[in-house]
């Protein structure tokens, strides 16, 4: 199976009608030895600044540009379900 990730729900269903995938799952779409799924906007957001620290919490002119060594991410809780329904596929043989 080939795996294949559309940026909306409405491009992977265009692309699954031209693969042949036509196999309607939670989520993705199945058939022609395709998987079709898609992403539902940002499924990793920046986490805000005071997550890199309380001084962060209200902004300050003299605390920018704020540049943390390590970038800290997070899953919107609505896009939680697809996210790991796209990690799940990716790592399906």
């Amino acid at each position: 199976m080939k795996l294949v990730i559309a940026e909306k729900p409405s491009v992977a269903m265009s692309l699954a009608a031209v693969l042949g995938a036509n196999e309607k799952k939670d989520g993705y779409m199945e058939g022609g030895g395709y998987l079709v799924s898609w992403c539902v906007g940002h499924l990793l957001e920046l986490v805000q600044p005071e997550a890199y620290g309380e001084q962060y919490a209200r902004w300050r002119y003299g605390d920018l540009p704020i540049l943390p060594e390590t970038w800290k991410y997070e899953v919107p809780k609505d896009k939680k379900k697809q996210l790991d329904l796209l990690c799940q596929l990716m790592k399906d043989k």
